[in-house]
């Protein structure tokens, strides 16, 4: 019997391999390039299913390309460069990771946070050019993260998670605002209040950007909102690139209505806006807050689970475990 043929579109672990292998005929990545658009296309063909990440844009036209396509598996939570409505025109699941790189990208966006409101990207920079030759009483001084008001735009898993460190750990009053509001009890475990976002911008000293990247979030934080934060506040954004105006922030930071910005995500990724690159104010990391060997093997295999059990494989056949769309699952209604 033929296997069933798949693309692994980036280099992932030679274990997770291994196991798409036990049911696929699998195409992989070694180099791990992104590839273009025309190439992505070519590469799928007679491809029934793929492992994707972040970089490979599936839409309308990719799908047009390649009918037999019946499953894209993306190793992450978000997925912005899925078109969810032509892969359900089309038939096509999609998959994402969402739980399981929950607490590690929760550790890091309070890292993140930490980090940019006692100034250390900027303070190691300065020593290291050999600036460092006394000391004194208000250098690199920045602000408290206890006892502040963390504000939590888009309260989800990893949003609330985040509350937790702030609540329990530093004794944060916390603000938050999502779509929807979250249940009394669970507020009240996480110390948390619900704003508008007015209030949110205007109250918070540390502001947490984790909210889904749509059409509707792109710039949701502009020049128009960051005039309404405090000029000690600070921004950190590990959600998705094109949230924030990065044109705008960087503006803000270098007029000093800002006091700092910790930035993990960034629009038209893995280029950053220059302007970013010449305030000294401001942390800058690559896209890694989930990063952590433990985590990016449990999103690579639960990406796998999906692939496998979306095209009807293993004892969860039929069943995968976290689709996106599962309307288009024929055992939806069972």
């Amino acid at each position: 019997m033929t296997k069933p043929s798949v693309l692994v579109a980036r280099a992932v672990f030679d274990d997770v391999v291994d196991r798409l292998r036990e049911h696929f005929d699998v195409e992989t990545n070694p180099g791990d390039q992104v590839f273009p658009k025309a190439e992505l296309i070519e590469r799928l063909k007679g491809k029934q299913g793929a492992l994707t990440t972040g970089s490979e844009r599936i839409d309308g036209e990719v799908l047009a390309a390649n009918p037999q396509l019946r499953v894209v598996s993306n190793i992450a939570v978000g997925y912005n460069n899925f078109d969810v409505p032509a892969l359900d025109a089309r038939g096509v699941l999609g998959t994402n990771t969402p739980d399981v790189l929950t607490e590690t990208t929760a550790d890091f966006g309070f890292a993140l946070m930490m980090a940019t409101a006692r100034r250390m990207a900027e303070s190691e920079h300065f020593l290291r050019r050999g600036e460092w030759n006394r000391w004194s009483l208000t250098m690199f001084a920045g602000s408290d993260v206890h006892g502040a008001t963390l504000g939590i735009l888009g309260m989800g898993r990893i949003g609330q998670a985040i509350a937790r460190r702030g609540a329990l750990g530093f004794g944060m009053k916390v603000l938050y605002h999502n779509r929807s509001r979250l249940a009394p009890e669970v507020e009240a475990s996480l110390n948390a209040r619900y704003v508008d976002k007015a209030t949110l911008l205007r109250e918070s000293d540390h502001l947490v950007l984790v909210l889904p990247y749509s059409a509707s979030s792109h710039h949701a934080i502009g020049a128009a909102e960051l005039a309404q934060m405090r000029p000690t506040a600070t921004l950190t954004n590990i959600a998705r690139g094109g949230i924030v105006d990065d044109a705008a922030l960087a503006e803000a930071l270098k007029a000093g209505r800002l006091a700092a910005a910790g930035l993990d995500v960034f629009e038209g990724e893995p280029q950053v806006h220059p302007s970013l690159l010449e305030v000294p104010n401001v942390v800058l990391t690559p896209h890694i807050a989930s990063a952590t060997l433990a985590t990016r093997r449990a999103m690579a295999n639960l990406a796998a689970d999906n692939l496998i059990a979306g095209l009807g494989f293993g004892p969860d056949a039929g069943r995968p475990p976290t689709p996106i769309n599962p309307n288009v699952l024929p055992l939806r209604s069972a």
